[in-house]
């Protein structure tokens, strides 16, 4: 099966043919602020301790959370 195309951007341009805005379908225009706040909630947390797997999965089967099985 063939991709859908997606519907280009519109640009808006100024007197000298400078792009000044853009129509953007609202799809795409949602994603890209899911993509935003993805990347804000990312930068919040670069200095979170990290785990590695096997010290977490131990963690999680402690409290309960993870089954023994795993």
């Amino acid at each position: 099966m063939g991709k859908v195309k997606e519907p280009a951007s519109t640009y808006i341009v100024d007197k000298e043919g400078k792009k000044t805005a853009v129509i953007l379908p609202i799809e795409k225009y949602e994603e890209l602020l899911e993509d935003l706040e993805d990347l804000a909630v990312i930068a919040s947390r670069k200095t979170e301790p990290t785990y590695d797997w096997e010290e977490l999965k131990n963690k999680l089967k402690r409290d309960g959370i993870l089954s023994d099985k795993i």
